[in-house]
């Protein structure tokens, strides 16, 4: 092996554990925190958190979907906007097979023709399909960024 080759598995070593370091363990669905799963700490980084919201939120969990996280914020006086905003950073994952479409309009960016298309498509089975149909609508980019708002239950 050349000195080159040593350097450079020796940096992608070392960005592998760095990676690995700056991921909170337990609290992620693909980028996004768990809401269910997260330290109190982690959510109170969260966007519009405030210590009794987390407090609140520790308490109520575990959320069976995203309907009833976005029912505890507002509640909690969050604006749909604001909602919006958490939903970037925090979800609770959707079943891609069984979601409803009031589920989907809540992920950040979906509107109501690709909540439709999340239903036309049905049953997923692979993420290379899901690839495929929603790659017809959106490009690649996107497709992996709504692909960390849901999950495709294994048989």
């Amino acid at each position: 092996m050349t000195l080159m080759h040593r350097a450079v598995h020796a940096i992608v070593g070392v960005l592998a554990f760095l990676a690995v370091l700056g991921a909170p363990a337990g609290a992620q669905v693909g980028k996004l925190v768990d809401p269910n799963m997260a330290t109190e700490s982690d959510l109170a980084q969260l966007p519009h958190m405030t210590p009794a919201i987390v407090k609140g939120m520790i308490e109520k969990r575990p959320f069976k979907t995203v309907v009833e996280l976005n029912k505890f914020l507002l509640d909690q006086k969050l604006t749909p906007d604001q909602a919006k905003e958490f939903y970037r950073k925090a979800f609770v994952s959707i079943n891609l097979n069984t979601g409803t479409k009031e589920e989907s309009l809540l992920i950040p960016g979906v509107g109501a023709r690709m909540s439709a298309e999340f239903e036309e498509y049905r049953p997923w089975k692979t993420w290379t399909q899901f690839d495929k149909e929603i790659g017809k609508y959106v490009g690649q980019p996107e497709t992996d960024r709504l692909k960390q708002y849901f999950f495709i239950p294994t048989s």
